[in-house]
């Protein structure tokens, strides 16, 4: 199957980067260059090159262009999945609820909207078994014919979920990562009897305007959680 222009884009100059043909500080080829280089237009070469941005390979100075980023050595990828990230299987997901509602103050703030746009808030919980493992809380930026499928609410990821509305391979992502006891409505969804740490996992996605169009936070059980993180390594070491 054939990559997108972008995609292509990003690939290449990824690859030089990962074989030293490019280095540190190196200057990347100019949008004029890229553009001639692929038959492509200037927006597909920064779809590209946001790519590398949002990774972390290359760096832009205003005026002057892209360049080759340092390595940060203490730098890790953070894997994380939220259906993965539990330990054993989900075999179950149950949507509570998916409506479309005027939001609260505190996700207003956070979504930098006003408190007269609409919101499509998701609430999920995952299971194991018979066993509630993790309860999901979301809010998507609602948009005039924005689609609501129960089946598509209920298996996706976050990402998955703003799939159809936004660009995900220029969105960024991130994430907020803590502890915290359960209160009384958590230890009823989650079926806690007792004193159980919730390992919770706050979301927020930004359009490639650097706008928030999307806020969610996760509890799961501290007894059904797990991350994984490397060091970034070449394509040549994760072939070995």
């Amino acid at each position: 199957m054939k990559l997108p222009v972008y995609l292509k884009i990003a690939a290449d100059i990824r690859e030089k980067i990962l074989k030293g043909e490019l280095k540190p500080g190196d200057a990347i080829f100019s949008e004029h260059e890229l553009c001639k280089e692929y038959n492509a237009s200037r927006m597909t070469v920064r779809k590209g090159l946001a790519i590398l941005l949002n990774e972390g390979y290359i760096y832009s100075v205003q005026g002057k262009g892209n360049y080759v980023k340092e390595p940060e050595h203490d730098k890790y990828i953070l894997y994380f999945n939220e259906i993965k990230s539990i330990t054993g299987k989900v075999n179950n997901m149950k949507l509570i609820k998916a409506d479309i509602i005027k939001p609260p103050s505190d996700i207003c703030n956070l979504l930098q909207i006003s408190e007269n746009k609409n919101v499509v808030m998701i609430e999920r919980l995952f299971f194991e078994d018979d066993e509630p493992v993790a309860y999901d809380k979301k809010f998507l930026v609602y948009f005039k014919g924005m689609p609501i499928i129960e089946k598509e609410l209920i298996f996706s990821t976050f990402p998955e979920l703003v799939a159809k509305s936004f660009d995900v391979y220029t969105m960024k992502k991130e994430l907020t990562i803590y502890t915290r006891m359960p209160d009384e409505v958590l230890k009823e969804q989650l079926n806690i009897d007792g004193d159980i740490p919730l390992m919770v996992v706050e979301q927020k996605l930004y359009n490639k305007d650097n706008r928030p169009v999307g806020y969610g936070t996760i509890f799961f059980r501290g007894d059904y959680f797990k991350l994984f993180a490397q060091a970034s390594i070449s394509d040549d070491d994760k072939n070995k």
